[in-house]
């Protein structure tokens, strides 16, 4: 499973790694890249994410890595009738920098989308995660050496 973090001021891919799948593979790997990401910049940080991404162990170990989720409140109804509680508050989303990461969070599907289009993302040809991964970062350079000049001619 591939997993892309992406910067919003110009859609770049910034991070990228794969994982087996499973149940909190897309948790994990949030959390390991965002820790790079917030260590190298030394202050804290914003991350846009999805509302599978709304538990609260997650949200709680971003706040502890000095980042600030702006993850999607899942406030759905379940089968049963209940209504979940979203682990992010009114702190959060209050701010207007929470409804920017919202909007710019679709963005990210661009990246998967150009590698499933015009890469080699649409079905793998390796075998082992070391050359999954390999060919997936070769996948996210190539997206951003195609993006980059329309960003330079904007």
């Amino acid at each position: 499973m591939g997993h892309a973090t992406m910067e919003n001021r110009h859609g770049l891919a910034v991070a990228g790694m794969v994982t087996h799948a499973n149940g909190t593979a897309e948790r994990r790997a949030s959390e390991i890249m965002l820790k790079a990401k917030s260590k190298a910049a030394g202050r804290r940080i914003t991350a846009g994410e999805d509302k599978a991404y709304d538990t609260a162990d997650h949200v709680a170990n971003l706040r502890a890595l000095n980042v600030t989720p702006h993850v999607t409140q899942n406030n759905a109804v379940t089968k049963t009738g209940k209504t979940r509680k979203s682990a992010i508050d009114e702190r959060t989303t209050r701010h207007q920098g929470y409804g920017m990461s919202q909007s710019r969070r679709a963005m990210t599907e661009c990246i998967f989308g150009w590698g499933k289009q015009h890469g080699t993302m649409r079905k793998t040809k390796h075998r082992g995660i070391g050359r999954v991964a390999a060919d997936f970062m070769l996948n996210l350079i190539a997206y951003n050496l195609i993006r980059i000049p329309k960003l330079v001619a904007a």
